[in-house]
């Protein structure tokens, strides 16, 4: 099955204004900018047909033709980047089979993570969406905490069914657990990784369908699905080691630099 992996980048981010084009440095003092090290990600993905960059912002397309990138642009009026990655798939003229989202502000998404997701679909044809979830252990739990305590959205949490169908994406911390765990223990609580994969009907049907309650509420593209009646299937992946965080506000910069020297990532 033809695989599309599509970035979208915007530089007028609400809580974190041109974001991908912050600069990250690596273990080896190297500094790349956070839409570079997110192409790279998608670039080490095998079985991938295409990647290319979905941006209304010319200094983002500057920046990853600068690099190398394919880039693909769409219009402003994008409201997140499941509409940009439909868009863009339009635009290229449709055919592939899956097309990835993987967010630009995920530079250290494991290729393995966006395998198992893409293998997940493909195994479950009533499925029109995919999206991949990680088991939090007690630091990573923590850390959500830690966020909420402190006033800022970070990570979102997802709960599902016997079957990984999802139940509920959030950005609170649930299920609410009065458990405390350890740095390495396992816990209840999955991290939703921002990455997606659709099917093109389920793609193209997406940016007709009004925004909900839900999605409105939690700021969350995902619900959208869910709100209209389709099945949204979490794929469990694992860590084999490698730590995980999105680049969701300023402060967290320097949490993913100290996560690349700590795993040795250029």
């Amino acid at each position: 099955m033809s695989v599309l992996i599509a970035i979208p980048a915007r530089y007028a981010s609400t809580r974190y204004p041109g974001k991908p084009l912050v600069p990250l440095t690596g273990a080896t003092g190297k500094s790349m900018t956070l839409i570079e090290r997110s192409w790279r990600a998608a670039m080490s993905v095998s079985d991938v047909d295409r990647v290319v960059v979905a941006t209304d912002d010319d200094r983002i397309r500057a920046a990853a033709e600068g690099f190398g990138a394919e880039v693909v642009m769409t219009s402003e009026s994008c409201a997140n980047g499941t509409e940009r990655c439909a868009e863009a798939h339009d635009r290229l003229g449709g055919g592939y089979e899956i097309v990835v989202n993987l967010q630009g502000d995920a530079p250290l998404t494991p290729h393995w993570f966006i395998e198992d997701l893409v293998n997940g679909l493909r195994a479950a044809p009533e499925a029109g969406v995919a999206t991949p979830v990680l088991r939090c252990d007690g630091e990573a739990l923590n850390g959500l905490l830690n966020d909420r305590r402190h006033g800022r959205v970070g990570g979102t949490t997802a709960v599902f069914a016997s079957d990984h169908s999802a139940l509920y994406f959030s950005k609170e911390v649930i299920p609410f657990t009065a458990e405390t765990y350890a740095g390495s223990d396992p816990t209840p609580v999955f991290h939703h990784v921002g990455v997606y994969a659709y099917r093109p009907d389920a793609l193209a049907a997406y940016p007709g369908w009004p925004v909900g309650p839900l999605e409105r509420l939690e700021g969350l593209e995902q619900l959208r699905f869910m709100e209209n009646g389709r099945k949204v299937l979490c794929v469990e992946v694992e860590a084999k080691g490698r730590q995980f965080w999105e680049l969701n506000n300023p402060q967290d910069v320097a949490r993913i630099e100290s996560m690349m020297a700590a795993m040795g990532l250029e």
